[in-house]
Parts: C-alpha cells; sequence; structure tokens
C-alpha cells in the first residue's frame, strides 16, 4: 500500500509538466494559426466592393449584373534562385498565396489583373530557373473557373529596354497570353493592356510591333465610338467594339515628375517624394505618354513599378492609378484595388493586407508573455507582493 501511494504522489509532478506542456504547444500553435493564416481573413473581411451607379439609362435588375468586379495589384516581383535567399523566398510567397487566395475566397472577383513585375528575376532567368518561377506563380495564384487572371509584362519580367529580346517576350507572351498591345472585353467594357518596356520610342523591331498593335487597336475603339450614321470609310470594315471608353493598364506610370503630390499612408516616405522621376526609367517619356493618351482617350489608368501608392489627374480630367506593391518584401503595408465598373462608370476602392509589423508585434508580445508563463511554473519569478513584502521586511531589520 505504502509503494503504490509513493508513486502516485510522484507521478502528479510529472502530469502537472506534461499539462503545461501541452498548454503551451496549444498557445504557441493558436498563436501560428493566427499570424499565418486567420489574420487575412480578419484583415481582409473588412474590404467590400464600392458601389457603383452603372449610369442612368440602367435598371437596378440590369446594374447588378452589368458591373465587372475587378482586382487590380501589381508587382508581386516573386523572387528568383540567383537573388533570392530560401527563407525570404518561402516566407513572402506565402504571405501573398495567403492573401491572394482569402481575397479570392471572400471577394469572388470575376477578373483580377497583374500590373507587371511578377517576377524579379525574369530579366535574366535561365530556363530551368523560368520554369521553376512559372510552377510557383500558378501555385500561388491560382484562380477559380469563375475568375479570369489576366497578367501584363514589367521590365522585371523581360528587362528593361536595352535587356528586352524577342525571346523574352516570347516566353513571357507564351506562359501568360499577352501580347505588346491587346485589347480583353468583358461585360461591354474595354481593357487596353500596354507592353509599356517597349515604349521606348527609338524605333525598335518590338517597339514598332507594339505601337503598331496600339495604333490598330486604336482605329477599332474610334471606329466603334463613332455614330452609326456617321459616313466614314476608314470604318466601314472595321470590326465593331462596345462604344465604351477604354481602361488602360501598364506597368509603368505615364509621365510625371515625382511623387511631390502624392499621398496617403501608402504613398513613398517624405524623403523619396521629392526625387525626380527620370524617364524610360521610372515613368513613360513625355512623348509615349501623349501617344497613348492621343490614341485612346482613356477613363482611368492603372499603373505599377514605383511600389507606392499615387493619383494623378491628367489633361485635368482622366485619373491614373499607381497600384502599390503586393509583396512584403517592398512594403509594410500591402494593398490591392477593388473596382466595380461598367461600360460608364466605375468605383475603386482599396483593400490593405495585414501590416508586416502588426505581426511581428503580436509575435514579440506573444514570445515574451509565454517567457513569462515558463518562469511563473517553475517559480523563478518573484510575485510583486512577496518582493515588496522582502523589501519592508528588509528595512524593518536595519
Amino acid at each position: 500500500m505504502r509503494s503504490s501511494s509513493s508513486t502516485t504522489v510522484k507521478s502528479l509532478p510529472l502530469k502537472k509538466r506534461l499539462c503545461f506542456l501541452l498548454k503551451l504547444m496549444c498557445f504557441v500553435i493558436s498563436v501560428l494559426i493566427f499570424c499565418e493564416f486567420l489574420i487575412y481573413y480578419v484583415v481582409i473581411f473588412q474590404c467590400q466592393w464600392p458601389e457603383v451607379k452603372g449610369g442612368a439609362h440602367m435598371g437596378k435588375k440590369e446594374t447588378s449584373t452589368s458591373v465587372l468586379k475587378a482586382m487590380f495589384l501589381a508587382d508581386t516581383h516573386l523572387l528568383g534562385e540567383i537573388k533570392g535567399h530560401w527563407l525570404d523566398k518561402l516566407r513572402r510567397e506565402w504571405q501573398m498565396e495567403r492573401s491572394f487566395q482569402t481575397a479570392l475566397w471572400l471577394l469572388q472577383p470575376d477578373i483580377v489583373f497583374i500590373l507587371g513585375d511578377v517576377f524579379d528575376e525574369g530579366k535574366w532567368s535561365l530556363p530551368q530557373a523560368w520554369e521553376d518561377d512559372v510552377r510557383r506563380f500558378r501555385k500561388m495564384f491560382k484562380c477559380p473557373v469563375s475568375t479570369e487572371l489576366v497578367v501584363i509584362v514589367g521590365n522585371h519580367d523581360i528587362g528593361f529596354h536595352y535587356e528586352m529580346t524577342t525571346y523574352k517576350v516570347n516566353r513571357f507572351e507564351k506562359v501568360f497570353n499577352f501580347t505588346s498591345g491587346k485589347l480583353i472585353t468583358r461585360k461591354g467594357i474595354n481593357f487596353v493592356l500596354v507592353n509599356s518596356v517597349a515604349m521606348e520610342g527609338d524605333g525598335c523591331a518590338l517597339c514598332r510591333t507594339a505601337e503598331a498593335k496600339l495604333v490598330a487597336l486604336s482605329h477599332k475603339l474610334n471606329c466603334s465610338q463613332q455614330k452609326p450614321n456617321h459616313s466614314n470609310k476608314r470604318c466601314s470594315d472595321v470590326e465593331k467594339l462596345p462604344a465604351s471608353e477604354p481602361i488602360l493598364l501598364q506597368h509603368y506610370p505615364l509621365y510625371r515628375k515625382s511623387d511631390a503630390e502624392c499621398s496617403g499612408e501608402d504613398s513613398a516616405p517624405p524623403e523619396e517624394k521629392n526625387i525626380p522621376f527620370k524617364e524610360k526609367y521610372d515613368v513613360l517619356s513625355q512623348e509615349a505618354s501623349q501617344k497613348l493618351m492621343w490614341w485612346f482617350h482613356p477613363r482611368l489608368i492603372l499603373s505599377g513599378h514605383t511600389h507606392s501608392a499615387c493619383e494623378v489627374l491628367h489633361m485635368g480630367k482622366i485619373p491614373e492609378i499607381s497600384v502599390p506593391s503586393f509583396s512584403w518584401r517592398n512594403r509594410n503595408n500591402p494593398s490591392f484595388i477593388m473596382g466595380s465598373i461598367t461600360p460608364t462608370d466605375f468605383s475603386l476602392q482599396k483593400c490593405f493586407l495585414p501590416y508586416e509589423s502588426r505581426v511581428f508585434t503580436i509575435y514579440c508580445a506573444a514570445g515574451a508573455l509565454l517567457v513569462i508563463l515558463i518562469l511563473a511554473h517553475f517559480q523563478l519569478l518573484t510575485p510583486p507582493f512577496y518582493f515588496a513584502q522582502r523589501l519592508i521586511s528588509k528595512h524593518k531589520a536595519v
């Protein structure tokens, strides 16, 4: 009897320790699940599609079905094998995959546009590295049948103008079904996709081809917007498109001097705002910008490249939205644009992703709490009451 009772007494501390260890594991797993999975649902759930009028001529039923729900994001910069550390690559790709898949599940867009710089090293990737990058991209940005994915080329995908080759352009076009000057029409809305890297204006073969395609698209759109009774022989054999002013999508922004006029929490840092932009590098040249405006007379322009947000009004009436980078490697507060668009109107809303600094703060707070719990469990942490009592007793003894 005595031996059995002593065994029971000895086993109690072991059971307590195992129970405490189990509680610690549950705590750690809960923090990980929240910071690496649930936080994306908590944050993106707060985003709502903006309302759009859709035109005075539309009825309520027609308006709801005619609104195109479009997501715009930019500069994902999937790291490559040359500059990308495996841990950094793993972390950033997990963040973007969870954000994108959560947004698809909660928001259910009709179409998603990625405005260039999908890859970080596409400009110098060898075939094997390129295939690996494409495989990872398709896994991260996989879309359901109900959502269309459209990818636009950026300078990191094919290189700046002096690095751009026919091989790199064809490689990108083959994977993403992108051409250097393409028009897609969805629900009566015209989107013009521009290879802004080819808008150098120096007459290179790729530049001439891209500009020729854009001129042909411009002609087709202009003919489609003319009234039916308008007599024009040049438009007689042209395929008619919906008579809707186009939306211009490209990687480089149109020309602007700097980001000095940009505002908002995700605009460029104050020390960078007044740095002048370099034409054909940071923004398109003035000549190329004027060409695009004259060819298409767009009602909205969306671009990327700067990694920061900005809203510019061209010619006093045409808004251009610079979409910030979607990668936490470039920003503490990535975001994407949600657009409700009809043939005659549009409304945009920004949706922020979890701030990385806040996730880091949660981890630090959880780590500090974990240390306190362990010290308290092993009685290595003196409670404040007993600490004060000891000080008083020492003072009386003196």
